[in-house]
């Protein structure tokens, strides 16, 4: 059985011209990063009126897999295939995970995005450039102490760190400034992993590079001796760093194995940051093509829930329907069942699983929204179990659950789901409704995702959260949205508990305010900004050969 990279490198793409000509775009809208990429140049004219939007997200994540990527991926070759103008919009591979535990990140087996390695390694530059733009503005504040610190900036007060865009737990508490009068002016710092930087956040939300230096002035990179904020704005350097992102703002384009466009930009975590490619790719997907099929990172209950009431608001536009991928495998662990037992039948692990699934069918209706599960099928599922999940779905949630194949048929494995999401979204009305308002302080705002979400019954803050939530109120802070920052494995902050746990707390150490962003996080239970390597990191099993090629990569 070939591998991902084996697959994708015998694929044969077609021009890059002639997959934005598809989208209606001509040789001079598009700036060429060789043969099979580009770069989508703003702005993007046409409408999004009657377009239709399709959200995917899936079930808690588990070693046994879900692959909602890789049903992205088939989904929108199976409408493409289905008569329907389809663009896919995702989000970019972090170089963390590549390297880390996870591998590859464009799909998978049929059903991904080419050319698969360079989109899983340096692609077009987005992340370099925003790694450079985030630690210039660091090296910046720096310098403005170390030249007599016009501002009063207080060292053991900055709110801004490094960041570097690979798992390095070596780097989650360092000490910068040593070497002398000429070194600067020590003190404690961090570094988080790029797609942690608010940078990546203000890139995804941005909707025009005049917006995205805006935000970037608003940054707060600390406070004075005073305990007064400074922002990006005080130290007149925002253009300065907006101009290190000119290039980086623009969407990329590429395609799948079945020539689709896909539009792949900006790539925050869903557990860390806010889960959801950029609203520029997704803008450019809805006013190019007639269905723009899109994801959000982990569970439905952390990028769906946050693509939903922060991503949702900025976009201006709702999803006509949301596809909740689900696995038998992975249904069967949350009842607890070992890894190498998941292959074998057993219907009523796969009854006590599914209530992991029901939680988030259940959530995602609760936004007025038609929802679908697609059932990503693998080859030990039997016909028994198939026919079991869909039986709970149907009786018990009234929605519609679809058996798809996209790993080994590509666009012909979800013909039946492309089918179901184009009634869905031309047939069922949308009434969409935000887990809360406006108005609501972080306090409300956290205590509804965590009750009507998460399954939780309350939110307990640490003594230094209760602070700054105080100081919020005071500065007018609290009635911006919440990120939430948490374990993607549960609907609680600890990753070991698996299913659909009720009545627990959810602890909030720390706020994080990010005020380009427009958002504040909250950083629950154990959760860390930078990742760390595991035992047998996916590096070791990565190489290149005397002509270039790359194996091992997934």
């Amino acid at each position: 059985m070939k591998t991902d990279i084996e697959i994708a490198q015998a694929a044969t793409g077609e021009p890059i011209d002639d997959i934005a000509a598809k989208l209606g775009l001509a040789h001079t809208d598009i700036e060429h990063y060789g043969e099979n990429k580009a770069k989508i140049k703003l702005p993007i004219q046409g409408k999004t009126a009657g377009h239709k939007l399709i959200l995917v997200t899936s079930i808690n994540p588990t070693p046994a897999g879900e692959g909602k990527s890789t049903v992205t991926v088939g989904l929108g070759d199976a409408l493409t295939k289905a008569g329907k103008k389809t663009a896919i919009a995702l989000r970019e591979p972090s170089l963390g995970p590549v390297m880390g535990m996870k591998g590859g990140a464009t799909g998978g087996g049929m059903a991904q995005v080419i050319p698969m390695e360079d989109i899983n390694l340096h692609f077009t530059g987005d992340l370099h450039a925003l790694t450079e733009a985030h630690d210039t503005l660091a090296a910046l504040i720096d310098n403005h102490i170390h030249q007599g610190n016009e501002l009063g900036i207080d060292p053991r007060a900055i709110t801004w760190n490094r960041v570097l865009d690979i798992n390095d737990r070596a780097l989650r508490d360092v000490v910068t400034g040593l070497g002398g009068r000429t070194g600067g002016v020590p003190r404690q710092s961090s570094f988080d992993i790029t797609v942690a930087s608010e940078l990546m956040a203000i890139l995804c939300l941005g909707t025009d590079l005049m917006d995205l230096k805006r935000r970037v002035n608003k940054i707060l990179i600390g406070y004075t001796y005073d305990k007064e904020p400074v922002t990006v704005a005080d130290l007149q350097v925002g253009g300065a760093i907006a101009l290190l992102l000119k290039d980086a703002i623009k969407p990329n384009l590429v395609q799948t194995l079945e020539h689709t466009p896909a539009i792949i930009h900006g790539g925050p975590f869903a557990n860390i940051a806010h889960g959801c490619n950029s609203i520029l790719g997704t803008n450019a997907a809805l006013k190019l093509a007639d269905y723009a099929v899109t994801e959000a990172g982990f569970g439905a209950d952390l990028g769906a829930e946050k693509f939903l009431d922060i991503k949702v608001p900025n976009l201006g536009k709702t999803p006509d329907t949301i596809v909740i991928v689900a696995t038998i495998r992975a249904l069967k662990y949350n009842a607890g069942v070992k890894l190498p037992e998941l292959g074998v039948e057993n219907l009523e692990a796969l009854k006590v699983g599914s209530a992991n699934l029901k939680r988030h069918v259940a959530n995602m209706r609760q936004y007025g929204v038609p929802v679908v599960v697609a059932i990503n099928r693998f080859s030990s599922d039997t016909d028994a179990e198939v026919a079991t999940l869909k039986a709970l779905v149907e009786t018990e949630l009234g929605v519609t659950a679809y058996d798809t194949t996209v790993w080994a048929n590509g666009g012909d494995g979800a013909t039946e789901l492309a089918a179901g999401v184009i009634e869905a979204c031309e047939t069922k009305p949308t009434t969409f409704k935000p887990l809360y308002n406006d108005d609501d302080d972080l306090m409300t705002e956290m205590t509804q995702i965590v009750t009507r979400i998460y399954g939780g019954a309350k939110v307990e803050l640490s003594a230094k959260a209760a602070r700054q939530l105080k100081t919020f109120q005071a500065r007018g802070w609290d009635q911006l949205p919440v990120c939430m920052a948490k374990t993607q494995y549960s609907f609680t902050d600890e990753a070991s508990v698996l299913g659909a746990p009720t009545d627990f707390t959810i602890h909030v150490r720390e706020f994080i305010p990010k005020l380009g962003a427009g958002f504040i996080v909250a950083l629950t239970g154990k959760i860390l900004t930078m990742p760390g390597l595991p035992k047998k990191p996916a590096a070791l099993n990565m190489d290149i050969d005397e002509n270039g090629k790359i194996t091992g990569l997934f």
